[in-house]
């Protein structure tokens, strides 16, 4: 999916890109799978700001994704859409019974094609299978950490993961992050890669479309004063002062591990995504 630029005929325009929405095929979501999204601004239930830099930003719905896919019945692909509540695309289906449902959108769907579930369903695009019926080295998305939870892993826009091989009861799968891990057999995962791969290189382009966004303005720590952040103070610009950056509230901003030190799953990963 290639990105537009625009002429540079203001500064904002200069560097703006936007998708081309080639992979759109209908452009008004179904009705019945809309549920009510609620806006706190970062705010816990106390109404205190937790998360910063969050707040207004354009009226969002959100879609009811079937992340499962627990139905065995055939289903049709009326059109693609777009998700504001996520960077993939959504595809709308509808099965034989007339019960429609929205799916992540993988690359290379098209309207009208037939997509099965099942251990029995084809390696194509689109169908979901329990990880020891699909081959090693296919690549896969939507996956599932616990069988019949639904897919938990690998749903951005342009991610895929790949199935390494297998091992008993357990099956190998190298995540985007470059994370191998152990996933159990029976838990199932998507053929394909999501779509709207070129999200990444969209460019915004100016502050407007962030605040569109939901998303308010970042001030760098180094340019406030010393009562309101660590790296604040001194004459003219000046050094951070410190070993490393560090959040407000004095800790590490680059590379704080917050996993717990004896994670129950730790078992299951072969190689961190950090490890070389």
């Amino acid at each position: 999916m290639p990105t537009i630029k625009y002429k540079p005929t203001t500064p904002a325009r200069r560097h703006m890109s936007v998708p081309s929405f080639e992979e759109i095929t209908k452009f008004t979501p179904e009705k019945s799978l809309l549920a009510k999204k609620k806006k706190n601004s970062g705010r816990n239930s106390y109404g205190r700001i937790t998360v910063r830099h969050k707040g207004g930003g354009n009226r969002q719905k959100y879609r009811i994704i079937d992340f499962k896919r627990a139905s065995d019945l055939a289903k049709t692909v009326i059109g693609v859409e777009y998700d504001p509540n996520r960077t993939a695309y959504i595809a709308l289906l509808q099965d034989t019974e007339g019960k429609k449902s929205y799916i992540i959108a993988p690359a290379g769907l098209t309207d009208g094609q037939v997509l099965y579930t099942g251990e029995n369903a084809d390696i194509v695009v689109g169908n979901t299978l329990p990880l020891a019926n699909i081959p090693d080295g296919t690549f896969v998305h939507n996956i599932e950490l616990s069988p019949g939870k639904g897919g938990q892993l690998v749903r951005a826009a342009g991610a895929q993961a790949q199935v390494m091989g297998k091992e008993g009861d357990l099956v190998m799968v190298r995540l985007p992050s470059g994370e191998m891990r152990y996933i159990r057999k029976d838990c199932v995962a998507t053929i394909g890669q999501v779509g709207n791969i070129e999200h990444d290189t969209v460019k915004i382009g100016k502050a407007g479309k962030k605040r569109h966004m939901g998303i308010r303005p970042t001030v760098r720590g180094s340019v406030m004063n010393p009562c309101d952040h660590p790296h604040g103070g001194g004459e003219g610009r000046s050094p951070i002062g410190r070993p490393g950056p560090v959040t407000p509230w004095g800790k590490p901003a680059l590379g704080y591990k917050t996993r717990a030190k004896k994670a129950r799953t730790d078992k299951m990963i072969v190689k961190r995504r950090n490890s070389k």
